[in-house]
């Protein structure tokens, strides 16, 4: 067990709950992302634990199941372990428990799992999913599964609608359809906050420096499906937030090489190597290009600043 943020508990595994968590009420999913129908999930899960006088508890999995069951094939994640951790401690919960999906979970039916680990395990008060969760071998168990599992056992379950932008249904996959297209303000809409991504900050070669514009190369913990392209960011460092303007992509004009995010901060001269760094996007400026020389790339870059610099200004 441990504390993510006070009074945020982690519980890693099958271990029991502590006294203060007794007989919760857990919001059960996925939740990559951690999105606005995410929280929507969770502001019910807290109506019914204030109802009932009890806390209420995540119930997540790791690793996500399309990934336990497709390690190639799965999509990236928007938010790994410990960013959806950190989101859902701000989400007002008492705490997260994660569960590893593994063969035995993966085979469990859905009967058997409302009776083991919802009712023998960790004693629920009340129950709230999305209106799209499935649980259970082959994904038998539905919301109204569930509902009916409450009735039968005692517990109360909350599904909840889809949250809504722009009359679409919010989902994990339709932000990640929207990062794909450098729609970073649409996936912002949906997430409730900017797209944001952490790093190490590792040596590269150096190139913007002779360019009149330093950059930090970000070195990234997972796989990011983002469009290639230019994008004005805010920088989060342990010395505040600075903005700037980032590049990711494959630098067309001179390598065309493996996919790469450099962050030119502005108005910074300070030493970031080995530091963590998150980035958070704000707007898609332009896709990247190949351009004829270094005289013409630097004059786009003053303009690609330039952009970043008002667009942050009016964030």
């Amino acid at each position: 067990m441990t504390s993510l943020s006070a009074p945020f508990t982690v519980l890693n595994g099958p271990a029991p709950l502590p006294p203060p968590l007794a007989r919760p009420v857990l919001a059960i999913g996925n939740f990559d992302g951690v999105h606005r129908g995410h929280r929507a999930v969770f502001a019910a899960a807290m109506s019914l634990a204030d109802e009932a006088g009890v806390k209420a508890v995540a119930l997540t999995f790791e690793p996500h199941p399309r990934a336990f069951f497709n390690p190639q094939g799965a999509p990236f994640r928007l938010t790994p372990p410990r960013r959806k951790l950190e989101q859902i401690a701000r989400s007002g919960l008492a705490g997260a428990v994660v569960l590893p999906f593994d063969a035995p979970l993966a085979a469990m039916d859905a009967e058997t799992f409302v009776h083991e680990v919802l009712v023998a395990r960790y004693q629920v008060t009340g129950v709230a999913v999305g209106f799209d969760f499935h649980f259970g071998r082959a994904r038998a168990g539905s919301p109204a599964f569930l509902v009916d599992a409450g009735r039968r056992h005692g517990f109360k379950v909350t599904v909840v609608d889809p949250a809504r932008d722009e009359g679409d249904a919010i989902s994990s996959t339709a932000i990640r359809t929207a990062l794909a297209a450098g729609q970073v303000g649409h996936a912002a809409h949906m997430l409730g906050r900017p797209f944001a991504i952490t790093g190490t900050v590792q040596h590269g070669e150096k190139r913007g420096r002779t360019l009149g514009f330093p950059t930090a190369n970000v070195a990234l913990d997972d796989p990011m499906e983002l469009a290639f392209g230019i994008y004005a960011v805010r920088a989060i460092t342990a010395g505040g937030r600075i903005d700037g303007v980032a590049s990711y992509g494959r630098r067309p004009t001179f390598d065309n090489g493996a996919a790469l995010l450099e962050v030119h901060l502005f108005d910074f001269s300070g030493d970031l190597y080995g530091q963590p760094l998150e980035v958070e996007f704000h707007a898609y400026l332009r896709p990247e290009l190949k351009f004829s020389g270094v005289e013409a790339l630097v004059a786009q870059m003053h303009e690609d600043s330039r952009r970043a610099r008002a667009v942050l200004a009016d964030s």
